[in-house]
């Protein structure tokens, strides 16, 4: 069961210093189990991942959304699989707090004057699918997906992929309370080999950004620690940080959870494996190739 990660910014697909160790691209992870390529969030890194698809045998892509803000939505109308008749995409979404269905959701988005074409371009046979957070999803046998409601405004969704005794959690785009553990967050994401978690900001910045939907680096580590989770992945960055403030971020991160990393195009890692080496985590990466 493989995490590979194809965007880690949030907000806008913008970096101080790009090209950068983290990219630019923002948020978009792909989680290979069971010989399928599962895909959360259409930020701008998913452009390239969808050009990898291309060049893939397998033609059924499952798409995850855990909301419908622009910085996880922006590379929907350039994944390349929409457009290929030979592809089926299944794309999921449940986070709307007004009863949208998700294909009503993406005409929306992708409606003039916002969008000069709409979804009747698609040439894949695309399925969309409404649930409610707290649903158990099912993309293939053996495959499960449980859903989780997190704190973000207009609503988000985080996912947790289970496959063979292994379990990737999705969770970004979540606030924590200062001084109050989600318990329901911790109950979900218990015991997962790797948590991929909303880290925009610090502690130090919470009270500065509070109610902007956002979580800590040290809110991060405190879940891991206290719920048994061997990995955690830094990861929604703001668009502000230079690659030397995320460096600095990331290490201060190991110092008090050795299994933490930040995120990056390219990053794979495995569930239950060691992290790659930090030699090869400082090489700028254009894209995932594992």
């Amino acid at each position: 069961m493989q995490l590979v990660v194809w965007g880690a910014r949030g907000s806008i697909p913008s970096a101080p210093d790009d090209p950068s160790i983290f990219g630019a691209r923002t948020s978009c992870v792909e989680i290979r189990a069971g010989g399928r390529r599962l895909v959360f969030d259409a930020g701008s890194g998913i452009v390239e991942f969808g050009l990898s698809l291309l060049a893939d045998p397998g033609r059924e892509i499952d798409l995850f959304l855990s909301h419908a803000h622009y910085d996880h939505m922006m590379g929907l109308p350039y994944f390349a699989p929409l457009y290929h008749p030979d592809f089926a995409v299944r794309l999921h979404a449940g986070h709307m707090l007004d009863g949208t269905d998700c294909e009503s959701l993406v005409t929306a988005y992708m409606s003039p004057p916002f969008h000069p074409v709409t979804p009747k371009v698609f040439r894949a046979a695309v399925d969309y699918r409404t649930f409610t957070p707290g649903d158990d999803l099912s993309p293939a046998p053996g495959l499960g997906v449980a859903t989780h409601r997190l704190n973000h405004p207009n609503g988000a969704v985080a996912y947790r992929v289970s496959w063979n005794g292994r379990s990737i959690v999705y969770a970004t785009d979540t606030e924590h309370e200062p001084g109050e553990p989600d318990l329901a967050l911790r109950r979900f994401v218990a015991g997962a080999d790797i948590l991929v978690y909303d880290t925009t900001f610090t502690d130090a910045e919470m009270a500065t950004f509070r109610g902007y939907g956002h979580s800590s680096v040290e809110e991060g580590v405190r879940i891991c620690r206290d719920v048994g989770i061997a990995r955690l992945v830094l990861f929604h960055h703001s668009h502000k940080r230079t690659d030397a403030q995320l460096l600095a971020i990331e290490a201060g991160a190991q110092r008090l959870f050795a299994g933490a990393v930040a995120a990056r195009p390219g990053l794979s890692l495995v569930a239950g494996a060691p992290l790659p080496s930090q030699s090869r985590l400082r090489e700028p990466a254009s894209a995932a190739t594992e």
